[in-house]
């Protein structure tokens, strides 16, 4: 992979201080994923022996209800260096990436997904990038034939709307695989907001960030875990999380249909005085009453939607709670081949 010349001064400085032998951190949320976890471990498992690195795993166990939680213990009974973390119920995937951040302890950290639809051989080619100085470098995503047209016709429309109302630009197609260098961890971690959207966040640390283009596969195994339902309100979180302009754009429109209906006023007084009293339709009459109702309930829909995001925050709970942490083998790397876990 040809790796971007950066002019930035701070690129070149970092790429001077990179550690010869840093410790990565690869950060896996799950959820429900027995069917593809074994396929995972024996898919990663080489390609972070190949870097030469000492390297562990974090799971993050979103309050999985089927064996995955199994299935890893054994691994790391067996000598997968890394934990378990084990959180006390389903709090959703940003919230499993936060507990992930927190518990790596790596120079480095990789979060990729454990349904193998961010091929693992990708983590070569980012170690290349952040050598190169980039302290960020995230999978871009060029081809998503394996998402239905629906879900990609619905994602373009998310990014373009959000990049033209926030305050950010987020790249499209760039989902939460990317490796991010200890400065970035540390940064992310100093945010202490409770709605979480974990995208937007990585984009508004900065940091200098270069694009790694692939083509997403389907998965190795196992069913996804998103609907539209938690699309939509992903969305929505994401937007409130870091725009107000909805809120201005109510009160805009508020104010220009205040300075229409003053209009229409005047309208009305001119043509009495020329015209003689008339006396209005109710057709048109309940189409305006039905028309502002709905504006009004609108407006009072997107003021409530910031209004609740202000209570969560306002509780003060926990972004997670974890019930138990599963320790392996010590972080390791190539050279510890006997310690391979068992993924039979």
């Amino acid at each position: 992979m040809q790796i971007p010349v950066s002019s930035n001064v701070y690129v070149s400085r970092r790429e001077e201080k990179r550690p010869a032998s840093p410790l990565l951190s690869l950060v896996v949320p799950v959820f429900n994923e027995e069917e593809v976890i074994e396929h995972f471990l024996a898919a990663t498992r080489p390609v972070l022996d190949q870097t030469g690195f000492d390297y562990e795993y974090v799971f993050i166990d979103d309050g999985s209800r089927d064996g995955t939680a199994e299935i890893l213990t054994r691994a790391l009974k067996n000598g997968l260096p890394g934990r378990l973390l084990g959180l006390s119920r389903n709090f959703g995937k940003e919230a499993a990436l936060s507990a992930g951040l927190e518990a790596a302890r790596g120079d480095i950290a990789v979060i990729i997904d454990a349904d193998l639809q961010d091929p693992p051989e990708l983590i070569l080619q980012m170690l290349d990038g952040w050598r190169a100085g980039y302290d960020v470098v995230y999978g871009l995503r060029i081809d998503r034939s394996s998402d239905t047209l629906m879900k990609r016709s619905t994602a373009d429309m998310f990014y373009r709307l959000f990049n033209r109302l926030a305050n950010i630009n987020m790249p499209a197609n760039a989902g939460d695989f990317r490796l991010i260098d200890r400065v970035v961890i540390d940064a992310l971690l100093r945010l202490p907001e409770r709605n979480r959207f974990m995208k937007g966040l990585f984009a508004w640390v900065g940091f200098p960030a270069m694009a790694l283009p692939y083509e997403r596969p389907a998965r190795k195994a196992g069913t996804g875990k998103f609907n539209y339902w938690k699309l939509w309100n992903f969305a929505l979180d994401g937007l409130t999380g870091f725009t107000t302009l909805p809120l201005r754009v109510w009160f805009y429109g508020g104010a220009l249909i205040s300075i229409g209906a003053f209009a229409y006023a005047f309208y009305l007084i001119f043509r009495v005085f020329f015209s003689g009293i008339d006396v209005p339709g109710y057709a048109s009459l309940m189409v305006a009453l039905l028309f502002f109702s709905g504006v009004q309930l609108l407006s009072i829909g997107m003021i409530g939607e910031y209004i609740a995001r202000l209570f969560n925050e306002a509780k003060q709970r926990p972004v997670f709670i974890l019930q138990d942490v599963i320790e392996g083998a010590p972080a390791g790397g190539a050279e510890q081949t006997d310690t391979k876990a068992d993924v039979r």
